[in-house]
């Protein structure tokens, strides 16, 4: 049966696309020891959103919807990328036989985007609108806690994104 955490979930501050973070990644799990289960809070501790999935065994189904939108969402930017390059895609695909004709038109959007910059922002709007579309329904429980770790990992990517100092970045890229 799935736990209720009432009182942590409402004393969490919301989260918007391209703020930045009110808390850390780390200051989040610390606030949930001692108010969720182990269970749970292992759970939230093996999240990432590099595209490893360390809780590949776990049966939970907002994991699994995650894991299965962002697998997917990554292997049609390797065809994009391995067709452009004219080399052969399926060393590089992860297999999970999972195909949807709007990731492959997110993809695709991504793809003509001149900018790089531009277009992660655009990817990670749509990865935010899945993390909404996998809150329905789910208020106070585990679930609620994933999705919100998942948008606090975005978040602090895009913080890290803006403070990067570019100049730095491009003379490391020239040298």
């Amino acid at each position: 049966m799935s736990q209720y955490y009432i009182y942590l979930i409402s004393s969490l501050p919301m989260l918007k696309l391209g703020m930045d973070p009110p808390l850390g990644y780390d200051g989040f799990l610390k606030l949930c020891q001692n108010k969720i289960s182990d269970e749970d809070l292992s759970m939230l501790k093996k999240i990432s959103i590099d595209g490893e999935y360390p809780y590949q065994d776990i049966s939970q189904a907002t994991l699994q919807g995650w894991r299965i939108f962002d697998t997917a969402l990554r292997n049609e930017l390797v065809r994009i990328r391995a067709q452009r390059l004219q080399r052969d895609p399926q060393e590089y695909l992860r297999q999970d036989g999972y195909t949807d004709l709007s990731i492959a038109r997110m993809a695709n959007n991504a793809h003509r985007i001149p900018s790089i910059l531009e277009a992660e922002r655009m990817l990670d709007g749509e990865r935010w609108r899945k993390l909404d579309e996998l809150c329905l329904g789910h208020y106070f429980d585990i679930d609620f806690l994933l999705i919100y770790a998942f948008k606090l990992l975005i978040l602090e990517r895009w913080q890290r994104i803006r403070s990067a100092d570019s100049r730095k970045m491009l003379e490391q890229a020239l040298a």
